[in-house]
C-alpha cells in the first residue's frame, strides 16, 4: 500500500506542475456568425490528447490494485497513448512494453524509446490485443487494455476532465456554449467522456464523431452491429479501429460522419497553414467534420460556436503524411476539396 501511495502522489505531483491546454481560435470571416475552436492537446507533456488518458489509465489501475512496485505495463496503441504511458511508467521506475503495428510512425517510437519503453511489432493492426494479452501473462505483466478501460477511468462528470476544461475556456466568449463538440474516435474514451459531460450538465451542446475511412465505428453506429470488423486498419493514425472498441459508446453521440483519408490529409494541410504550425492527420479529420457542420449552420442562418480537438502535432508525422512519397503511395489527393479549403478564408 505505501508504494501505491507513493505512486499516486507521483503522478497528482506531476498533474500538479501541468498546465491546462490552451483554446485557439481560427481566425477566419467565411463562416461571419460561427466561431471555430481548437483545443490545443498538443502542449501536454507528452504531446497529444493521450496523455490524460494515460494519466486516468495509470491511476485507475493502481487504485483497483492491478500495478506493483514491479509490474510490468503492457499496451497495445497505434502510439500516441503508448508514447504517454511510456512516460508515466518511467515516472514510476516502471518497466513498459508497447505493442504497435509495424507501420506505426518511426517519431512516436522514438518517442517511446526515449521515456525508456520498448517497442514489440506485429505485421497488423488487428494483431495488436491478443499479442498484448498473449505476452502480458507470459511476463506476468499488466496489460492496461486503453480500448476496454479508456470510457471508464476518466471522471466524465467533472475533475477538470477535457470537457469541463472547454466549457470553463469557452465561458467569456461570443457564443459561450458551443453548437457542437467535434472529434475523431480511437478507444472511444474521449467522446465518452464529452458526451456523458454534456449530458450531466443539461448542456444544450451536440457531439459529432467523425470517423475515418476503413474504421466499424461509423457502421456501429447506424447499424447497432458490435461485431463489425474490418480487415484493413486506418490510414490516419491514431483514430478509427477495425472492430468496435469496448469504450466507444454510442449512446453518447448525437451525429456521426464518415469522410475520406483525402479529405482528412487536405484539411491538414491547410490548417497548417493557417496556424502557422503543423497539425496531425486526425486535426485533420477533425476539422473535415466542422466544416461540414458549419457548412449547414450558415446556410439554415445558425449563429454559433464549435469545438474540436488539435490532437498532436504534426512533428511526429514529418517522415510519413508530410513526406509527398510516403503519402502518395498510400493515400489519394483530393483535388476538389482542396479548391473549396482555398476559398476558405
Amino acid at each position: 500500500m505505501s508504494w501505491i501511495k507513493y505512486a499516486i502522489s507521483q503522478i497528482e505531483a506531476d498533474y500538479m506542475r501541468s498546465a491546462d491546454t490552451h483554446l485557439i481560435q481560427l481566425p477566419q470571416s467565411h463562416f461571419t456568425d460561427i466561431d471555430i475552436y481548437f483545443k490545443d492537446e498538443s502542449t501536454h507533456p507528452t504531446g497529444s490528447l493521450k496523455h490524460r488518458l494515460a494519466r486516468s489509465l495509470f491511476l485507475y489501475a493502481l487504485c483497483n490494485g492491478w500495478i506493483k512496485e514491479d509490474t510490468t505495463i503492457v499496451e497495445s496503441s497505434s502510439g500516441s497513448t503508448a508514447v504517454s504511458e511510456a512516460y508515466f511508467a518511467r515516472l514510476l521506475g516502471l518497466k513498459f512494453i508497447a505493442v504497435m503495428a509495424r507501420t506505426t510512425a518511426k517519431e512516436k517510437i522514438k518517442q517511446i524509446e526515449f521515456y525508456g519503453g520498448e517497442c514489440h511489432l506485429v505485421d497488423y493492426t488487428t494483431q495488436i490485443y491478443s499479442e498484448s494479452e498473449r505476452l502480458a501473462k507470459e511476463i506476468n505483466g499488466h496489460y492496461m487494455d486503453q480500448f476496454t478501460f479508456a470510457e471508464r477511468a476518466t471522471d466524465w462528470r467533472g475533475n477538470n476532465n477535457i470537457a469541463e476544461s472547454i466549457f470553463k475556456q469557452m465561458s467569456k466568449e461570443r457564443f459561450p456554449e458551443p453548437s457542437w463538440l467535434v472529434m475523431s474516435p480511437g478507444t472511444g474514451g474521449t467522446s465518452a467522456t464529452i458526451g456523458r459531460y454534456i449530458r450531466y450538465q443539461g448542456l444544450n451542446s451536440k457531439l459529432l464523431v467523425v470517423d475515418p475511412e476503413y474504421s466499424v465505428f461509423y457502421d456501429y453506429f447506424t447499424s447497432g452491429d458490435k461485431t463489425l470488423q474490418s480487415t484493413e486498419g486506418s490510414k490516419i493514425e491514431g483514430i478509427g479501429r477495425p472492430r468496435v472498441e469496448p469504450s466507444f459508446i454510442s449512446g453518447v453521440i448525437d451525429e456521426m460522419l464518415k469522410v475520406t483519408d483525402a479529405q482528412s490529409i487536405e484539411a491538414m494541410f491547410w490548417l497548417s497553414k493557417q496556424l502557422g504550425r503543423i497539425v496531425g492527420p486526425s486535426t485533420g479529420t477533425n476539422f473535415v467534420g466542422v466544416l461540414n457542420l458549419a457548412e449547414r449552420m450558415k446556410k439554415a442562418n445558425k449563429k454559433g460556436s464549435i469545438v474540436t480537438l488539435l490532437c498532436d502535432s504534426g512533428e511526429r508525422y514529418l517522415k510519413s503524411y508530410y513526406d509527398d512519397n510516403w503519402r502518395k503511395s498510400r493515400i489519394s489527393s483530393d483535388e476538389a476539396y482542396r479548391q473549396y479549403l482555398e476559398n476558405i478564408k
